[in-house]
Formats: structure tokens, sequence, C-alpha cells
């Protein structure tokens, strides 16, 4: 059976939105959002447009807005951009190090031949890091 029956079950039992969220975050978005990292800059636009569909039918059971897909995926590349940046020991530190700039704070864009490298991980965060980072 579908999640998300299981959300409009709970509702019909007259649960409080705040469980209803509860749920939708421990049973549903931890599905849904699971390797969001790994994927979510290649996603085809109908996948994410099935997964919008589907995160705004949960919300409307649940009471509340929930982020869409862009927004999570956004902020979980740019914390994961963020932890490789902060932790020394991790494989792609001293590679991410060597794209900082001297001149300002931003990481500059590694060169992407192909369109399948650009929307991979390490060059679609640099994006959304310098898109997200005020300038200095």
């Amino acid at each position: 059976m579908s999640r998300l029956y299981f959300l409009r079950r709970l509702r019909s039992f007259s649960v409080c939105s705040r469980m209803l969220h509860m749920f939708y975050q421990s049973v549903m978005a931890s599905t849904i959002f699971l390797a969001v990292v790994c994927w979510g800059a290649g996603i085809k636009a109908k996948d994410a447009n099935r997964l919008n569909k589907l995160i705004k039918k949960a919300g409307s059971v649940v009471g509340c807005r929930l982020d869409n897909l862009d927004e999570v995926v956004r902020d979980r590349m740019v914390l994961k951009l963020r932890t490789i940046m902060d932790n020394p020991s991790h494989p792609l530190h001293n590679t991410v190090d060597k794209l900082r700039s001297s001149f300002s704070n931003r990481l500059l864009q590694p060169r992407c031949s192909k369109e399948r490298y650009r929307k991979s991980f390490l060059p679609s965060t640099i994006r959304l890091y310098n898109s997200s980072k005020p300038s200095q």
C-alpha cells in the first residue's frame, strides 16, 4: 500500500497536523529524498514533476506547505559540500580545496566537456554554492 494512503488514514482518525507532519518526515520524506544528493541534479523534469505532485498531495493532507524537491535538493547538496569543505579527511576535500578562488570565497567551476558530467554532484553543487553565497 502507498505511504500516502497511510497518511490519509491517519488524518481520517483526526490525528493532529504536527503528528501528520512527523509521519511524513519519517516515513515519506526519508524514502523520497534518499540519496537526493547523488541524483538530485540529474533528475529528468518528468520524474521531478511526479515527485513534486506527490509532495504537494502530502502537503494538502498534512495541512501545511512542504518543501518541494528543488528546495530539498539545493539545501542538501550545499550542506554536503560544506561538510566536505570542513572535513580534511574526506576524499573530495583536496579537490574542492584546489577549486577555491584566491580573490574571493567562491569556488571555481570545474571544466565540463560533457553534459552528463555537468549535471553530476561536484559541478552542480559548486554552481549552487556560488549562487547561494553572497559576494564579498
